[in-house]
């Protein structure tokens, strides 16, 4: 039974920092449903073991960590349903689609330094003038 527990406290860690690695580069938002329910699962984890163990403070301190991860997931599935009933509520539009995505411009001269930006080609001139 130790092994299991020990286990599940390394899962728990891992988690915990696999969360915080992809929040902190950027490729999770910190307000995002993954993340908060990473910090619930990897909360309970952590704190399930520290209780087994008597780690009392450690316990105490996960189990809020995860109860704040709950409560900011149960405020995002909230918000969506909101979401959901005010856009139940809007008109259909006229178009039905994709959406409309931002053009996209190509620069109109080349940007760079003198070593970046090519010159024109000379060898055309070169012979017009022999």
């Amino acid at each position: 039974m130790h092994t299991v527990v020990t286990a599940l406290g390394w899962v728990g860690a891992v988690l915990c920092l696999a969360a915080y690695l992809l929040v902190s580069t950027g490729r999770w938002q910190a307000g995002s449903g993954r993340y908060q329910l990473a910090n619930v699962v990897s909360g309970l984890l952590m704190g399930a073991v520290a209780a087994a163990g008597g780690v009392w403070p450690s316990a105490v301190t996960n189990a809020v960590w995860a109860v704040v991860g709950l409560i900011t997931c149960l405020a995002l599935v909230r918000g969506r349903r909101r979401k959901a009933g005010a856009d139940a509520d809007a008109p259909e539009p006229a178009i039905v689609g994709l959406p409309r995505r931002a053009a996209l411009t190509q620069p109109t001269a080349p940007k760079g330094n003198d070593w970046t930006t090519r010159a024109p080609d000379r060898r055309a001139h070169d012979v017009d003038a022999a």
